[in-house]
């Protein structure tokens, strides 16, 4: 038989397969649409029909992946004005089960809930109740708009978090036990909302795959932002002037402006974005957002809250190596960056390449924008919240695809058909291979069921020590990995 919930905005109609009950496409807040696409989301429509939640709902608007990462991270686009939904799979209506609430990333700009990769079955079929979120993307996320209010798509995150606090019973999830977990820019959203006293009660452990507190921008650099974006469309910098441009036309116009960042990565003009091309992701804009989430930590905030952190082994060989990047770099260019980022390119430099002897410039580059943007700011999230006492759980993703002839190593993103074991998905083969092992996703995916169940992964929180749990390496379990490179980039990040 069809599976029936009601809730408060009505009754709809779900799918079972397997002893697994889904319910997808669920309105959490009005579609933002019209006079709503730049406000703070509205409260969730009602309907007086059984609604037939069977398939996924519409998907945020957002531009395609640039080749080659289009072929690598397949992307699901359903139209439709009311993609302000979640999905959600349960063993049991009439559980009181543990939650895990999944916000997707795509540095704020691509992504959706619907990916397959995400399909919820694994954690329901282990007793866990699993939901995945969309969220405005992009300009209209996350563009800083004087009159309209700021991070839009984090108020999204949390009306959604509170329609879960309201609903999730309903589909046999304990409201008390929600855990937040999000990958990449998923998982600076998690950093983000740990740190805000407005997600207070909404959740009580946390997971950040490779994304942490640093990813924020100023409101003096988002404002160059908005400008910069004006100015492209030829429009006033006002909602009125925004909402003046069609959905796909703004979505053209950011990935341009996205693009314009990366090729002129000048911080004289960009700020901050201009080392991660992030033009469209949260801002300190001191109402929503009132410090970088990482300062807040270190203050204290979310301390009662458990957190699951972690990065992979080679981040940032998904954006160096199929595009070629890795292969034309030169010592030279190896050194500027460096030196832009901060670093003492004289000192970091032949400390990376003993790191890894034999490396190419290439691979040197791939390693110092990976501790830049995931490891170090991880480590930082750590070291904050061990000061207070709060349990932190550290982990290090490092086995290596066989892709590229085995030049990806365990890139961005490779974890989470192991965390959501979903390997049998072929939409995780760009990046995994065909014959991924199966015991490292059991393992993977047992520790995340045991971090959300009862708020232990299974091995020892990070302190003063720096334990480590390593996923797919010779050494499972390490202590302070990497000082030398960890110590180099002190006062610089």
């Amino acid at each position: 038989m069809e599976p029936l919930v009601s809730i408060a905005q009505g009754a709809m109609r779900g799918a079972a397969h397997d002893g697994v009950l889904s319910f997808k496409g669920i309105p959490y807040a009005a579609a933002p649409d019209g006079r709503r696409r730049f406000t703070a989301p509205s409260p969730a429509p009602h309907w007086d029909w059984l609604r037939d939640a069977t398939g996924y709902g519409p998907t945020a608007p957002k531009p395609p992946y640039p080749d080659p990462l289009a072929k690598l991270l397949p992307e699901p686009v359903i139209a439709g004005d009311d993609y302000l939904n979640l999905n959600v799979w349960t063993p049991d209506l009439d559980g009181r089960l543990p939650v895990l609430v999944w916000l997707h990333g795509g540095a704020f700009v691509h992504g959706s809930g619907a990916v397959s990769l995400y399909d919820g079955t694994a954690f329901a079929r282990d007793g866990v109740v699993c939901v995945t979120v969309n969220y405005r993307l992009g300009a209209e996320g996350f563009l800083l708009i004087d009159d309209a209010p700021a991070n839009r798509g984090v108020l999204d995150q949390l009306a959604a978090l509170r329609w879960v606090r309201e609903n999730i019973g309903c589909f046999g999830g304990d409201p008390d036990r929600v855990t937040v977990a999000g990958e990449s820019a998923g998982a600076m959203s998690v950093t983000t909302l740990l740190s805000m006293p407005e997600s207070a009660g909404l959740f009580g452990r946390a997971v950040a795959q490779s994304g942490a507190g640093h990813h924020v921008m100023a409101a003096e650099t988002a404002r160059r932002v908005t400008a910069a974006l004006a100015e492209q469309l030829s429009v006033p910098p006002t909602v009125e002037g925004f909402a003046s441009v069609p959905a796909t036309d703004l979505t053209a116009a950011q990935a341009e402006l996205s693009a314009r960042i990366a090729r002129e990565p000048n911080p004289e003009l960009w700020g901050e974005i201009a080392a991660d091309s992030m033009a469209f992701e949260p801002c300190v804009d001191g109402e929503v957002l009132t410090a970088r989430p990482v300062d807040a930590l270190a203050a204290g905030a979310g301390a009662d809250v458990d957190l699951l952190i972690g990065t992979n082994a080679d981040e940032f060989t998904l954006f160096l190596t199929p595009t070629g990047i890795a292969d034309a770099v030169g010592e030279d260019a190896l050194a500027l960056t460096a030196t832009a980022l901060g670093l003492d390119a004289a000192t970091a430099l032949p400390a990376y390449h003993r790191a890894r002897p034999g490396s190419t410039p290439g691979d040197v580059l791939a390693a110092v924008l990976r501790d830049r943007t995931f490891t170090i700011p991880a480590i930082r999230a750590a070291e904050a919240r061990a000061d207070h006492a709060a349990d932190t759980f550290v982990y290090e993703f490092a086995w290596p695809s066989p892709q590229f002839d085995g030049r990806l190593g365990a890139t961005h993103g490779l974890e989470i058909s192991f965390v959501f074991d979903t390997l049998h998905d072929a939409a995780g083969r760009p990046l995994a291979g065909a014959q991924p092992p199966q015991e490292l996703a059991d393992e993977m995916h047992r520790a995340w069921v045991s971090f959300v169940d009862k708020g232990n992964p299974g091995w020892p929180a990070y302190g003063s020590d720096r334990t480590v749990r390593r996923f797919g390496a010779d050494d499972p379990l390490v202590t302070d990995p990497n000082p030398t490179l960890r110590a180099l980039w002190d006062g610089v990040r």
